[in-house]
């Protein structure tokens, strides 16, 4: 163990281990823990990355269930010479998350509250323990964890700890390091200790100790000693600081020993958190919202001094570029409406207590101040949660809109996105920060906290371009040298990692950045915990993402993925933030909200497929059996499509997986039976009544669960003699036209012709649906022309049948172009079968003026019956089924993913006297076929049961449950007994024609 005094650098950090040590390391790791430990490549590859522009491929990842496991863990690394990386959820943006050794993925079991103490307001959780989940647990209490990140549905406690993290809410409460009490560690040579404040006897008791916690509590009061007049002289004033080890906190006389407050923002090179507790602090009343609108950037920053001036608990800033895309994308399209003119930047200014007549005293203050100043040419205000919702939504998505304005491999990089000054300073700072992205011809977006001098500024830049590479290193050394000049700190939240540590020697000063190399070495003498970050670091350009993958190998697809570089390309979108590893909200993901794997988040799913994408043969790597696991439990619910920021479309990525899959080992039986499921439901409703004996026949349902693997848990659908063409064809043509069609009327419907689209599920085992669908278009002045010929593929798109999939679109689009005008409206009643005519069916047939035409007809049917209820063809009786109800509406996901549920919604609310309400669910869990396959069913439970389940179950016997989609009815009824109705029942019960 090295002396105060001794210099000796630790080994290099910059060598990663042998990788002949990976067997004997997994070996023994699998004796020592009942977590797992995966060594294969995928794993290695999806652990590879965070989100930031870095990769190192590790030699293994462990999943340990408690601490002890984790002291395990690091012993074996240790005796094999072997770093460790400890990982939350790995969105960390400056590489701290990545490195070459032995992964510690602590999210995954050590997930659990230990304790929550509301007359003290703390908290003792485990690392893993997800922000939003804590705030969860702690607000029936009236108390929050206080700093508030914009990934608190994703960000670990943990994590949090380690790279002391802020939020929009460090005006009020700082930063993590003000809110942790104590700490549960392992320390590098695999002993444990906690760390907490001490008095001086106790810091002596412990420092008598031959442990390297006595050491630690030895040698750090003389290292600080020794370098006193530098930590006071050297230490950026600024208080929001996130880079290097925060030792002058260790001259405070209020935390001189306290160990467990040091460490936080150390990114696990000084010990391993197994458990905290931290402090929790009182949850406002009420919030209210003021929002500025501005010209520009340089206005909008120039108006911060008066929000300020009014106490706010936040001030935050979004530029036109992060306004844009979010108009763009359907989760934020709301913030459009509620916008004045064309604003070229937003300030947020949040002001939260427990008066509601100040907060609006104080909202009338700051828009006077800035009419007073001619700040701005608009202010919105925003008092309740329903008014703020559109605008928090897109304010805590800023990361990943402007993630979304990546092109190919030219994305919005995290480099010099972290830098903060002194707010007064900003204004002046931000200009000249703009006036080096001008000189290097960059461009960027503009995001953050105005109110601690914060700005989120990433510009973009290709990594696969030398030249970008170098302007990249040029651009980070001006910012840090502006940032400097103005007293301000290089990282303010995000951390050192490989993106800025390499700068600290110049940050800091080279007397005080080797007082940091020192006290890494008196805690990590072998240099084990994370080399390579704050201390000792490569430089910034190496272990780029982008640089390190090879050229992609064209693969010739069957859906069209060029608009966004190949298959490749649509997989390598995915930056890392995570977003489909929340919980509690959304519809994505949600295989990973069931299990909490890595490798069952879309994230983890597009890293596996740029991993086989990369191979020097890819279309034998899209056939590798340990892909096909990674991807089998995606439901291809396609909200990714619209909930990931980057919209990695992993249905899409997933059929074209499985087709290459069939062409290597052959389709499954099963796939072409459930591809062929209209053909299936039509032989049904010809047989029926005998074709439903099966589902009632246990022996025959337990041996369809052995093969073909039909699950006898659930219970088949009902095939119906009376089908929808069946009736559509016996009925008296347009009978209610005649009428709704005044005297005076032409012949034809006032409407015109509508086109229908007899969807299996509609037709064969659900008909009632579509007669109240085609009776109440009738009833709104159409003259319906049902369209019956075929498939849509949707079928066959889930189990990757492609080329069956393009058959059938090609055929139905044929059919469905000759069905009509060419303006003439087409729908239907479920909804994946309507979205495939605008989605798939292009990727199918890209070029195709068909397939176009087709797809821009599509209406949903809420769409057209609102219409004909405002406009008076459609009348709602004040008496029925559903007249003052309340109404619990789950929507689609592919309805979600495409268009959005406002139309339905909006439908329902036209009932008279209903209140209807949209449940957050996400997922159903049933996804077609997937929660019919027996392998599949648990997992088809589990994400029912997340959410969907339980708020049905929770509502009263009067409330009727409304679905728009077939398989979300089936599992509602399956899961709780209780009927689900679509939509248009509901309307068909009041509706009459006019």
């Amino acid at each position: 163990m090295p002396a105060a005094g001794d210099r000796t650098p630790p080994p290099s950090p910059h060598s990663p281990p042998d990788p002949a040590l990976g067997p004997e390391l997994e070996d023994r790791l699998r004796r020592v823990l009942d977590g797992e430990v995966r060594f294969d490549h995928y794993t290695r590859r999806l652990f590879s990355r965070d989100a930031s522009m870095y990769a190192i491929t590790p030699l293994g990842v462990a999943f340990p269930r408690n601490a002890d496991e984790v002291q395990a863990a690091v012993q074996v690394a240790g005796e094999l010479g072997v770093p460790i990386v400890p990982r939350g959820a790995g969105t960390s943006l400056a590489g701290q998350t990545v490195g070459a050794g032995l992964v510690l993925d602590l999210s995954r079991h050590l997930d659990s509250i230990v304790e929550i103490d509301p007359e003290a307001r703390t908290a003792v959780v485990e690392p893993g323990v997800v922000q939003d989940q804590l705030n969860r647990a702690a607000a029936p209490h009236g108390l929050m964890f206080g700093p508030d990140t914009s990934t608190s549905d994703r960000a670990t406690i943990g994590g949090m700890i380690g790279n002391n993290s802020a939020g929009s809410g460090s005006l009020r409460h700082g930063m993590t390091i003000d809110h942790v009490r104590g700490l549960d560690v392992v320390l590098s040579d695999a002993s444990r200790t906690h760390f907490a404040p001490l008095d001086e006897s106790e810091r002596l008791r412990r420092a008598a100790s031959p442990t390297l916690d006595g050491l630690i509590y030895r040698q750090l009061p003389l290292l600080m000693q020794e370098y006193e007049e530098s930590i006071r002289e050297n230490t950026p004033d600024f208080w929001r600081r996130a880079c290097g080890y925060r030792l002058e906190r260790l001259l405070d006389p209020a935390t001189r020993f306290d160990l467990a407050r040091f460490v936080v923002g150390s990114e696990g090179t000084l010990a391993i958190v197994t458990g905290a507790r931290v402090d929790l602090v009182p949850r406002p009343a009420h919030t209210v919202i003021a929002v500025g609108h501005f010209s520009s950037v340089a206005h909008a920053v120039a108006a911060t001094e008066d929000a300020l001036a009014c106490d706010p608990a936040a001030v935050e800033l979004l530029d036109r570029t992060i306004l844009d895309l979010s108009l763009r994308r359907i989760e934020y399209a709301a913030l459009g409406s509620l916008l004045t003119g064309e604003p070229g930047a937003l300030l947020f200014v949040t002001f939260s207590g427990d008066d509601r007549d100040r907060l609006s005293g104080s909202l009338q203050h700051l828009t006077a101040l800035w009419r007073a100043h001619q700040h701005g040419y608009h202010t919105l205000t925003a008092e309740t949660p329903r008014e703020q919702r559109a605008l928090l939504t897109v304010r805590k998505a800023g990361l990943g809109l402007l993630m979304a304005a990546s092109e190919g491999s030219r994305r919005p990089l995290a480099f010099v996105e972290d830098t903060a000054v002194d707010p007064v300073h900003l204004a002046d700072y931000t200009r000249r920060f703009q006036a080096v992205l001008d000189r290097h011809g960059l461009t960027a977006g503009f995001y953050g906290h105005c109110s601690v001098g914060c700005l989120h500024i990433r510009p973009f830049v290709d990594l696969t371009q030398p030249a970008q590479v170098a302007t990249m290193r040029e651009v980070a050394e001006e910012v840090r040298d502006l940032v400097t000049e103005y007293g301000g700190v290089n990282s303010s939240e995000h951390g050192d990692g490989l993106a800025r540590s390499e700068f600290n020697p110049l940050v800091f000063g080279a007397e005080l950045y080797e007082a940091m190399r020192r006290t890494k070495q008196l805690f990590d003498p072998r240099g084990l915990l994370n080399p390579g970050k704050i201390v000792d670091a490569p430089p910034m350009t190496e272990h780029l993402r982008d640089v390190s993958l090879p050229p992609a190998v064209p693969v010739r697809t069957r859906l069209d993925f060029e608009v966004v570089g190949g298959m490749r390309g649509a997989a390598d979108r995915c930056m890392n933030i995570g977003q489909c590893r929340k919980s509690g909200t959304g519809a994505m993901c949600p295989s990973y909200m069931a299990t909490h794997e890595e490798e069952h988040s879309t994230r983890g799913r597009a890293n596996a497929l740029v991993t086989a994408l990369s191979e020097p043969d890819p279309r034998r790597a899209l056939g590798d059996e340990r892909l096909h696991g990674i991807l089998d439990l995606c439901l291809m619910c396609k909200a990714c499509k619209s909930e990931c920021p980057l919209g990695v479309d992993m249905a899409a990525l997933k059929a074209e997986t499985l087709s290459h899959h069939h062409d290597l080992h052959g389709t499954p039986f099963r796939s072409r039976l459930f591809g062929a499921i209209r053909l299936l439901q039509r032989i049904g409703s010809a047989t029926a009544p005998l074709s439903n004996l099966p589902g009632r026949s246990r022996p025959l349902r337990r041996l369809l669960e052995r093969w073909p693997g039909i699950t006898a848990a659930r219970p088949l659908p009902t095939f119906a003699r009376e089908n929808l063409v069946r009736w559509y064809r016996r009925r008296t043509p347009h009978r209610h036209l005649r009428r709704v069609v005044p005297p005076s009327a032409p012949a034809a419907a006032p409407m015109g012709e509508l086109t229908f689209l007899a969807d299996s599920f509609t037709t064969y085992t659900e008909p009632g649906i579509g007669r109240s669908a085609i009776e109440l278009l009738e009833y709104s002045g159409w003259r319906v022309r049902l369209v019956h010929q075929g498939c849509c593929g949707r079928a066959s798109l889930s189990k990757g049948l492609l080329d069956d999939a393009k058959r059938a679109s090609a055929r139905l689009s044929e059919a469905l172009a000759a069905s009509g005008a060419p303006d003439a409206p087409i729908t239907g009643c479920e909804p994946s079968c309507l979205m495939t005519l605008r989605d798939e069916h292009l990727s199918l047939h890209p070029g195709s003026a068909r397939a176009r035409a087709v797809a821009g007809r599509v209406r949903q049917l809420e769409e057209l019956l609102s219409e004909a209820v405002d406009s008076g063809r459609l009348r709602l009786r004040d008496t029925g089924r559903p007249v003052g109800r309340r109404l619990l509406y789950q929507g689609h996901c592919h309805q979600k993913a495409e268009v959005g549920t406002a139309a339905t919604l909006a439908l329902l609310r036209r009932i008279p006297g209903a209140e209807v309400v949209e449940l957050d669910a996400g997922c159903c869990g049933m996804a077609g076929s997937f929660g019919f396959e027996t392998e599949h069913y648990e997992l088809s439970m589990k994400v029912g049961e997340d959410r969907l389940l339980p708020a049905v179950r929770a509502e009263p016997a009067q409330t009727l449950i409304v679905a728009s989609g077939v398989s979300c009815r089936q599992q509602i009824q399956h899961g709780t007994g209780r009927r689900a109705w679509h939509p248009v029942e509901l309307i068909r019960a009041v509706a009459e024609p006019s």
